[in-house]
Parts: structure tokens; sequence; C-alpha cells
């Protein structure tokens, strides 16, 4: 694919020549986006470059992919009280780099997000970065400590998009009933970490045949499973909204299908780890590849793919984990659990396309408007004209080879690290700035 073409003008933008991705109308066509002062004011085929105004930049796409930027619906920060991991910045020029506009941070910073003024710390910051908008979830219990509930309406009137205990598992049944039925006053939605925190006490990985090789403690799938039908109890006594973070099992799956099928109010995510590699990836103690949940089986990373294919997951999130080099380079079972997953999130989703599972229009949707719509992000996740300029042009079909060591996250520890695969971000625009273009499409290119 040649690259882009850039004619620089005054006033407004326009993206033309591209393949248009609108999730949200579920349209898959050829055409542009003009955009003005941020927003999008007219999008489709006739956008072109006969009908722009003289006074309009045009960036020429040049068969690529425009989508709505991605949103994430699960990453982790690290601002404040973990720089040296990540900060806002850094994991906005990551993002930016991996085709994402929107991300919802997880409360585990610290402080804990579970007072008002950390809601508006997280908002402010990313203001003044000015790069991804970044989102926060509420913490579920205060100090997530798993005890005493938060004030959840206060912080969802601060702008919390939906609450979590972070990477804990709300192992109290009286607190997670507390806060379902609380949430229901204001359509709140409570997201859980399923994985029964007894049974996986000091695992290091999915139990079973390799786990016995390696001599390392392993936690049975069924911990996820287990913890995820207590849960649906629990949605069923109440009529909250529950949505399980990561599922990674084929028993999570059909668990979660026959729930839908019973209209209970429950969704779920995946992350790519879990559709993309499976246990295998540690045979050799690389601790890259300690992840939380851990990577499971074949059978089980099939079935969460065609858990994705016929609609059980709702969402793909990148999972973003990162951690420093110090708490990867130990022994497997004391190294620290999770992965680095803006800058993969796209190329390893879009395998899901390339090998016949899903069609494009669908991968971008668990990519977008799904999780925008789980979140009650209005605005995100489509073309729509007068909503924001947040946009992805991405060739999908760009072959590299996974380099963390060239990824704009502060923290390296990818388990895609070599991988070849498919589909590079071009570029990242917000609010109808271009925040991120690729060395092959910038100035002069």
């Amino acid at each position: 694919m040649t690259p882009a073409i850039r004619v620089k003008g005054t006033g407004r933008k326009a993206i033309i020549n591209a393949r248009l991705l609108d999730p949200a109308e579920q349209t898959d066509s050829t055409g542009g986006i003009l955009i003005e002062n941020s927003k999008i004011i007219d999008c489709g085929v006739k956008v072109t470059r006969d009908n722009l105004p003289k006074d309009c930049e045009i960036i020429d796409a040049a068969g690529a992919c425009l989508a709505p930027g991605l949103v994430d619906m699960r990453a982790q920060l690290r601002d404040p009280g973990f720089e040296h991991q990540e900060t806002i910045e850094t994991a906005g020029r990551s993002a930016a780099a991996g085709g994402i506009t929107t991300i919802i941070a997880l409360p585990n910073t610290d402080p804990v997000i579970d007072d008002v003024a950390g809601v508006e710390f997280i908002a402010r910051r990313a203001r003044k970065v000015g790069l991804a908008k970044v989102f926060a979830y509420g913490a579920v219990s205060k100090g997530i400590e798993g005890g005493e509930i938060t004030e959840m309406g206060l912080l969802h009137q601060a702008g919390a998009v939906a609450f979590c205990d972070g990477v804990k598992t709300i192992a109290s049944a009286r607190l997670l009933r507390q806060a379902l039925s609380y949430s229901t006053f204001f359509d709140g939605m409570i997201v859980q970490h399923p994985e029964e925190p007894e049974l996986s006490k000091g695992a290091a990985m999915n139990s079973g045949e390799l786990a016995t090789r390696l001599g390392l403690s392993g936690v049975s799938p069924l911990a996820e499973v287990m913890q995820i039908e207590r849960d649906l109890r629990l949605v069923e006594m109440t009529g909250g909204r529950l949505h399980f973070a990561h599922i990674s099992t084929g028993e999570s799956v059909e668990v979660i299908r026959k729930a839908k099928k019973r209209g209970l109010k429950v969704t779920c995510d995946t992350a790519p780890f879990y559709f993309a590699l499976n246990e295998n990836a540690v045979s050799d103690y690389r601790t890259f590849a300690k992840l939380s949940p851990p990577l499971r089986s074949e059978d089980d990373r099939q079935a969460i793919v065609a858990g994705l294919a016929d609609g059980t997951i709702d969402a793909i999130a990148s999972d973003h984990n990162p951690q420093d080099v110090d708490s990867k380079r130990l022994p497997f079972a004391q190294a620290a659990a999770g992965g680095v997953g803006f800058e993969t999130l796209l190329p390893i989703t879009l395998e899901l396309y390339h090998n016949g599972h899903m069609s494009m229009l669908d991968v971008i949707t668990k990519l977008t408007t799904a999780p925008a719509g789980l979140v009650r992000i209005k605005g995100a996740g489509t073309l729509e004209i007068g909503t924001a300029a947040d946009l992805v042009l991405f060739d999908p079909d760009r072959p590299w080879k996974i380099d963390p060591y060239q990824f704009e996250s502060k923290s390296k520890n990818s388990p895609f690290d070599g991988r070849l695969t498919q589909g590079r971000v071009l570029r990242t625009i917000i609010d109808g700035r271009e925040v991120f273009a690729d060395p092959s499409v910038a100035e002069g290119a």
C-alpha cells in the first residue's frame, strides 16, 4: 500500500480515499471524512477531493482503513503512585501509537481511585497531557480492600464510568450484592475479575500437565467459572449490571452464553492474550507470558475465539498491565503477572479477521462501539456526524515483527515479543488533531 499523501491547507481537514469502517452503522464502504473544529462534519462517499473546500488540509488515505478510534475498556496507567512503570503521558503516547483514543483506567493506583478527588485527578491530568482521552473506574470497596463500599453515587456523578476493584476479585458476596443493588439506582455497571481467590492463591500458571512438568503451582480453570456462577446468582437477586473482565476459559464462555439467554444483565470482555496465545507460551519459564488470569489450554483459546465470533464475548480490551524490568526478571513463581497491550491490541485482534473467524467490521466493533456502549461513553466508537473526530487510519495487511523495545510505553513486558503479525496504525487523530503518524506516512514521506 502506498503511503498516505498530505496536501496542506488551512482550516478544515479531510481524509479521502479511505475504506470507511463505521461499526455504529455497520457499514464498510469507500469514502472520506471531513473535520472542522474537532468534530466530524461530513462522512461518506461524497467526501472527495473535488468536493472539498479550498482551504482544506487533505490526507489521502490511499485505500487504508479509517475507523473510529479504539476504546480500551481495561488498562492500568500506574499514575499516580507507580510512575516508574507507566504515566498518563507515556500511556497516552503508547495508546496513540496503537490507535487507541479512549482509555478506561483501573482504580488500583496509589492512592486508590475511591473518592471524587481521585476521579477528578485522572481527568485533569489526562486533559493536561492532551493525548488519549482517559476515563476512570471507581473502586467498589474503599482502598480496594474488599470491606466497606465506596460512595458509588458520588463517584458516578464525578465521572466514574463503572466500578471495579482493579485486579482484585470482589470476593465478598455481601459486598458485591450491595454494590449491584446500589448501582441500579443510576444504571451503573460493576466489573468483576472472575477468579475464586482461595483456589488461585499462590498459583503461577494454568494447572495441568505442563504446570506439573515445569514444577509450577497451577490454578484450575474452574476457579474462574466458579466465581462467575456465584456472581450470576447475585445478578439474579439484585437485577444489577455485571461485567466479567478478561475471561479466559471455555466453560466461562458457555456459562455466560446461557446467562445471556436467560436475560440476565451480564456482559464480558477478553484480551488478545487469551485468543492469540495458549499456555505453551510459558513452557520455557518466560515471565513475559505470566499473566492474570493465566494463559490457558489450546481448547480454551479456541473457545474464546468462538465466543467472540458468536457474540457471547461483547468486547476486546488490551488489559494493559505494565511491569518494570525488576518485576519480571525473577523466577517464574515470584515474577509479577501482566503484559503491556496498547500497541499490540489492533494487530493481534486483526488476526481474527486474517484467520477468517470474524469480518473486519465485527473486529472493529469489538474494539470501538461495543466497549463504548458498555461504559456509556457517548460519541465514542462511531463516525456519526457531529461527534468528536477520534479516528484511526490503519493498513490491515502491513506485516511487521513485534519489538516491545520500540514501544512508546515505559514498560516493555509483552508476551508477543518477536511475533510476526499484520496490521499497522498509520495515523491516530483525537479531536481532529493528529497525535500519531507512522514514520512511513509522516511529513515528507
